[in-house]
């Protein structure tokens, strides 16, 4: 053997160590990979119900927002009825007050002159009497002294 050969072997002695050293982190390194994978297919097995479950929720969501819709759009028509109700109601309540208006006009003025000439019928009722009582209380007085004489 001569130094070539022993400089030969000392290099592969040398290389097969590094190899070694090496061996041994990329075998953890694999095992480290093993376990990830591992654990993402897990994830993944557990995921998907997980996600089909979300979506049965998202759909039973969508369908009572559907329903809810639904309902607000017949409140909508409804309340557009009442609506229409509310100013059937007002346009005939604004007519009834003209109507009281007009027929408190025409009652009121006769009732006026009626009043008015009550009361001028109790005046000259009260004043005749008035003209009697003291036609008879002078008459009296008259007669009171004519025979007093």
């Amino acid at each position: 053997m001569d130094a070539g050969e022993i400089a030969g072997l000392i290099a592969a002695g040398a290389f097969l160590m590094l190899v070694v050293v090496l061996a041994f982190p990329i075998l953890k390194l694999g095992r480290t990979v093993d376990a990830a994978t591992r654990a993402i297919n897990e994830v993944t097995d557990r995921t998907g119900p997980l996600l089909g479950n979300v979506n049965t929720t998202v759909e039973n969501v969508n369908t009572a927002l559907g329903q809810v819709q639904v309902s607000l759009d017949g409140v909508n028509l409804q309340l557009a009825k009442v609506d229409t109700m509310t100013e059937h109601a007002q346009n005939v309540t604004a007519n009834i007050a003209n109507l009281t208006t007009v027929v408190s006009a025409a009652a009121a003025n006769p009732l006026v002159k009626v009043a008015s000439f009550g009361y001028g019928l109790r005046k000259a009722t009260a004043a005749r009497r008035a003209a009697e009582e003291d036609r008879e209380v002078r008459t009296e007085i008259k007669r009171r002294r004519r025979a007093g004489r």
